[in-house]
């Protein structure tokens, strides 16, 4: 893994996702950047509506202006929600949308999701979506996914989808690459090259393989991979 000590710090990255919610308000924008996003959406929606299907709480880490909850929504009607993110102005927008969605908002907390605390077994559901690409060290992570295993329910489950590297030196020049091509054809070359540029500056991707490994060091019975392309992935923990 690269040095993360000239990554942005986490009021950078506050200020950054202010000034982004109008996009993030588009749950097709993030597609432009992500490749997958759309089907990694119904992946886990349909994924945790197969596996808990009476399930009726969930907190959304990193909820940005609300997508995957509105999308959780379509497959839990009603369902109560707990939203966290660092930004305000995206909390405010997540609140606003998942309330007209028919979603009851339990709380909204503003904050990184290294400090906070909920009580053990609050949550049937937990979804973070592209937000664990900004922990850093091996201790932050483990931190991060025990406190995921603590607030679920017994036989709860959390729902990642995130940015990924890779294990093999070959593999990640193979599809860095492939990723490259894809944002060029999505916005040129100087629009790629941007990309790759604030990816350098702010994020902290982990191969998905070894994050599989980190969900089971927390305590998860069960963790599988949902789905892998080029620089994403999803999977998901079952306690």
């Amino acid at each position: 893994m690269s040095d993360t000590r000239s990554k942005s710090s986490v009021d950078q990255i506050r200020q950054r996702f202010d000034s982004l919610v109008e996009n993030f308000s588009d749950a097709n924008a993030g597609q432009r950047t992500a490749i997958d996003g759309g089907l990694a959406l119904n992946l886990i929606a349909e994924g945790a509506a197969k596996l808990s299907p009476s399930a009726g709480s969930l907190l959304d880490v990193g909820c940005g202006a609300g997508n995957w909850s509105i999308k959780l929504l379509g497959k839990f009607p009603g369902m109560t929600v707990t939203l966290v993110d660092l930004s305000k102005p995206m909390l405010d927008r997540a609140q606003q949308r998942v309330t007209q969605a028919g979603g009851v908002v339990a709380g909204t907390l503003q904050s990184d999701i290294r400090t906070c605390e909920f009580e053990d077994g609050s949550f049937d559901l937990i979804v973070a979506g592209a937000v664990l690409h900004h922990l850093r060290a091996d201790e932050e992570w483990a931190q991060v996914l025990k406190s995921f295993h603590r607030w679920l329910k017994p036989g709860g489950s959390v729902w990642v989808y995130d940015m990924v590297k890779h294990e093999i030196d070959a593999v990640e020049s193979i599809l860095a690459e492939r990723y490259f091509n894809h944002l060029t054809s999505v916005g040129g070359e100087e629009y790629a090259r941007k990309v790759f540029a604030y990816i350098e500056e702010e994020d902290s991707p982990r191969p998905i393989t070894w994050q599989i490994d980190q969900l089971r060091a927390a305590g998860f019975a069960k963790a599988d991979i949902l789905h892998k392309t080029a620089t994403f992935g999803a999977y998901v923990g079952v306690k």
